[in-house]
């Protein structure tokens, strides 16, 4: 009898059709470049001599000879670069164009992307701006995530998961065609982890930022996720001429904070791990592309990878609007107009400097009399045209956050204001 029942039980179970498990690919295996892929993960590369990275058939065209090397994008069009069904990682983009001479038309010209079939874009960026410098300037630089070699390509290292399909367009708003070459490398993989969040990047401008309000980099982004960085771009206002406009703290506000923010820096260029000042300089994390003061504009970046903000239900990130000079310069800019009122200086006092604080102060003094600290360094509050690239990670395809203002935004005050050696005149 128990003989009968284990051969009726082996008999049930080789009838049975047992499905495999689905495979969860880790998305640490890309770093550790000893070990093997699961059969199922496949490498692709998505361009004009491939533009589906179908197996074995890329560079077909003008019989196995270099036939596609581009595409054409027209006036006031837009081209899709990519368009893949299914779940994988994008792990690195190549572009470069015709237009990378033209300034205005940098900033005309937009990236959007797209993850799981979502209408509105994840990433809605002018294009220069994405690639991790400002202005709609170009420069030479390499850092963790992005690099300009010789200053006239973009290259994104940022790893972008997706899990049921990923799109990427490049938005033509000039009158020119462009050509335009593109190199989008990806892995296909059966499954992603349920912790992998998607990546997001969101851009915004203010022309004349109103002083004593601190400028806004990230707008309260709800959900699960991590903030990434940014890079931000500054042009300077004429009536602070030749002062220096970087020592207004960043503040991430995170979960709930409210008036005051869980995590505050403690100046602009130390943000980006300088200080007294900001000169040129690339480093893997922190940078300052470019730091033109004769011109008085500033392109710096911050990336947060081994010091990583999280947050659990919401983050905002904003920057404040501070400057320094000396009282005889702020005198004199308050003749010409420009309205400062100082906030915090140094004083001497039984020989060391010491911190006066001016709004802490009922009657605080005037900034032309007597009783002011004498050509000291001296902070005020300041209104430049700021605009920046917020990059972060987050738990859902698509964002609460407005979409890419509009194009005369993008445009303001560029070609006027934007000093730009490598571009048109």
């Amino acid at each position: 009898m128990k003989w009968n029942v284990l051969v009726i039980g082996m008999v049930f179970i080789a009838g049975c059709t047992v499905t495999p498990k689905e495979e969860v690919f880790p998305l640490s295996n890309i770093h550790q470049y000893y070990k093997a892929a699961p059969d199922s993960v496949e490498t692709r590369w998505i361009s004009s001599e491939n533009k589906m990275g179908k197996k074995g058939e890329g560079g077909m065209t003008n019989k196995g000879a270099k036939g596609d090397a581009f595409s054409m994008i027209g006036p006031k069009d837009t081209l899709v670069v990519f368009n893949q069904n299914g779940s994988g990682i994008i792990t690195k983009m190549w572009m470069a164009n015709s237009f990378a001479w033209s300034l205005e038309n940098r900033r005309k010209i937009s990236i959007n992307i797209y993850w799981d079939g979502e209408e509105k874009p994840a990433v809605s960026v002018p294009f220069t701006d994405f690639f991790s410098i400002g202005l709609g300037l170009m420069r030479p630089f390499e850092n963790e995530f992005f690099s300009m070699p010789e200053g006239r390509s973009f290259n994104c290292a940022i790893p972008m998961p997706f899990r049921k399909a990923a799109k990427i367009e490049i938005v033509n708003q000039t009158d020119k065609f462009v050509m335009f070459y593109y190199k989008i490398n990806m892995l296909s993989v059966p499954k992603l982890a349920d912790d992998v969040l998607y990546f997001h990047a969101y851009w915004n401008r203010d022309t004349t930022t109103t002083k004593g309000v601190d400028y806004t980099v990230l707008p309260s982004v709800e959900g699960r996720g991590r903030y990434l960085g940014t890079n931000i771009g500054v042009i300077g206002n004429e009536k602070y001429r030749g002062t220096w406009f970087g020592e207004g703290e960043v503040k991430i506000y995170l979960d709930g904070d409210e008036q005051y923010p869980t995590l505050s820096g403690t100046g602009t260029e130390d943000y980006i791990g300088t200080g007294w000042g900001q000169g040129e300089y690339i480093n893997k994390i922190q940078g300052s592309t470019v730091s033109n003061k004769e011109h008085d504009i500033y392109t710096f970046y911050r990336f947060h990878t081994y010091d990583p903000v999280y947050f659990h239900q919401d983050c905002r990130v904003t920057l404040q609007q501070i400057g320094n000079s000396t009282k005889s310069r702020i005198v004199e800019m308050n003749k010409n107009g420009a309205d400062i009122e100082p906030v915090w200086t140094y004083v001497e006092k039984d020989g060391y400097n010491a911190a006066k604080r001016f709004l802490d102060m009922d009657d605080p003094p005037k900034v032309d009399s007597d009783d002011f600290p004498e050509n000291t360094s001296t902070n005020f509050y300041r209104s430049d045209d700021v605009s920046a690239t917020a990059y972060f990670y987050l738990d859902r395809p698509s964002s609460n956050l407005p979409g890419l203002p509009s194009l005369e935004l993008r445009l303001k005050h560029i070609k006027e204001k934007v000093y730009d050696p490598l571009g048109e005149k």
